[in-house]
């Protein structure tokens, strides 16, 4: 499936964040890419507010138009907030959750993680980046992939975040999807009621 692989810099400073990752970049040049970059005018339209809120999101998660779209009609039919279930429906991912973990260092490495079969949901190999994890799902690193290099590194490198929704054992490799995260769990900064808006017109 086709991806985001051009520059990651580039995507921060289109966005003004770190998107994919810390850089040292937005310190240098906090402004646009491209040749008008500097000069480009401050005041935007609604739309491109709205349309921009959006590309953010979906990189964030790397997720492609088809997919988000289809998640936001997943997420528009449930009851509840629809912006709140959309970022939950993204925060469930398999991908998502392998980098929350900490067993990936970026969602990139938690997709090609997932893809090659190294994850395990519930004893059963899933290499489905989008598989969507329900609460009590158990989410494990392969026994044979344990001491691939990727993923003790990641581990070893691992910070002290932890997040309400995941629980994590360190012996066995394994994390469990404890529940649904609440909106002010999730740390991203996503204004999803933009996103709502842009879709709803």
């Amino acid at each position: 499936m086709a991806r985001y692989r051009g520059p990651k810099a580039k995507i921060a400073r289109k966005f003004g964040e770190p998107i994919e990752g810390q850089s040292k970049v937005l310190q240098k040049k906090n402004y646009p890419p491209g040749m008008h970059g500097r000069g480009r005018r401050k005041k935007q339209s609604e739309f491109a507010i709205q349309l921009m809120e959006k590309q953010k999101a979906k990189y964030i998660y790397g997720v492609l138009e088809r997919q988000f779209a289809k998640m936001f009609d997943i997420a528009s039919r449930k009851k509840g907030v629809t912006g709140e279930n959309l970022l939950q429906l993204l925060e469930g991912r398999l991908d998502n959750s392998v980098y929350r973990l900490g067993i990936a260092p970026t969602r990139r490495g938690a997709r090609q993680l997932v893809s090659h079969k190294h994850i395990l949901v519930n004893g059963t190999v899933v290499n489905i980046p989008s598989f969507q994890l329900k609460p009590g799902d158990v989410v494990a690193v392969r026994e044979k992939s344990k001491s691939l290099e990727a993923i003790t590194e990641s581990l070893r490198g691992k910070g002290t975040t932890r997040f309400s929704w995941l629980e994590w054992d360190n012996t066995s490799l394994s994390g469990k999807f404890v529940s649904v995260p609440l909106r002010e769990d999730i740390p991203e900064n996503i204004k999803e009621q933009l996103i709502v808006e842009l879709y709803s017109k």
